[in-house]
């Protein structure tokens, strides 16, 4: 056994321990469940997949109080296969590690691999629609290949980072505390780059408020990306913009999202609208539209997509869901749903539909 996998087997063996000035806690999230995909590489695809709904997380937080109204904070956080067991995204920690400083008064510092603004401003506050009906099934992909993002499994898997797929490495976050319901904070990842500061750097800002039954957000980063394996340097830009607003048990949500690529002038915009309605206790329906829409670079390619939802709650914690995402792109595109990519996820044509019944807990 290496030291490595180790110490992750005596970490998931830990207790929760708490004390009254400090405490450090376990908590995850679990998803499983079984998709049927209409075209998925010009064939059909029933097929097992986790990680959609929910990702599937193991983490470790924690606090310790130094006085004054200030407190030492830490969080950890794996994500996992429940198919296989394997660990998602190459480390052991790779989804967040961070370590900082929290105060009453003047707000959070951390530094570590984390979230930017796109996440925190949008998706953390209660803007995105996706995250309520279908998970990664719901964020922003389609016939956009040509978009090229670097180190993406299709050039344009979740393009506006809302879903969370991308972290900011070797960064130094600030997030305010609430003043009179706004949140705002800034973010600045180092390229480290021998020479030049400004060369593989991120640069993300974002602001939120929130009254209750009323929140928005808004959010803006760019990332450089430098030359690698012949192909040439370049920035990648996001903003993005959301509000929600709930009456009684139904929840209405609004989002537009942008990005550009500057190697190839590529870009696209979005328009997504949905609801929640909460039935009764238990019993959870939504539906949501969504439109895309590539620049001439991307052929002017565009694409339509709904979204619906039905949820059953067990209890607090767990639920069972079936849900549906169906996209329709235009003529001579190739349709593709976020969170479709193995073995060849676009369709073979413009139209792709994925039916899904699924399992989710957390603790």
């Amino acid at each position: 056994m290496t030291k490595k996998a180790f110490l992750a087997l005596v970490a998931c063996a830990l207790p929760v321990v708490s004390f009254a000035e400090s405490s450090v806690t376990m908590f995850g999230l679990l998803d499983v469940g079984v998709s049927y995909v209409s075209n998925e590489g010009g064939h059909s695809n029933p097929k097992f997949d986790d990680n959609v709904f929910l990702p599937n997380l193991l983490g470790f937080e924690g606090r310790e109080d130094l006085g004054a109204g200030t407190r030492a904070i830490f969080r950890l956080v794996n994500q996992y296969s429940l198919a296989n067991g394997s660990m998602v995204g190459g480390g052991l920690f790779a989804r967040t590690a961070y370590v900082g400083l929290e105060n009453d008064r003047y707000g959070k510092l951390t530094l570590g691999n984390q979230y930017e603004f796109m996440v925190d401003a949008l998706a953390a506050t209660g803007n995105e629609i996706a995250q309520d009906l279908s998970g990664l099934y719901g964020f922003r992909n389609g016939p956009f290949n040509k978009l090229g993002l670097p180190d993406n499994a299709t050039g344009a898997f979740d393009w506006d980072r809302v879903a969370g797929s991308n972290r900011v490495a070797n960064s130094v976050k600030y997030t305010s505390q609430s003043l009179s319901g706004v949140t705002f904070g800034a973010l600045y990842g180092f390229g480290n780059v021998a020479g030049s500061v400004g060369a593989n750097n991120t640069v993300s800002v974002g602001a939120s408020y929130d009254n209750g039954s009323f929140g928005a957000g808004a959010a803006y980063t760019n990332q450089k990306y430098g030359a690698s394996n012949g192909v040439s340097a370049t920035s990648v830009r996001n903003w993005g913009a959301g509000v929600h607003y709930k009456v009684g048990e139904l929840t209405a949500k609004a989002l537009v999202t942008n990005v550009h690529n500057a190697r190839n002038g590529a870009g696209i915009w979005s328009g997504e609208a949905g609801a929640s309605w909460q039935l009764s206790p238990a019993w959870v329906i939504g539906a949501s539209y969504m439109y895309m829409k590539g620049n001439e670079t991307l052929d002017n390619a565009h694409a339509h997509q709904l979204v619906a939802a039905v949820q059953y709650l067990l209890s607090k914690r767990t639920m069972v869901y079936v849900a549906g995402a169906h996209q329709r792109a235009s003529h001579g595109s190739y349709a593709q749903i976020n969170g479709v990519m193995d073995p060849n996820g676009a369709s073979s044509g413009a139209l792709q539909s994925i039916a899904r019944i699924g399992l989710s807990s957390r603790f």
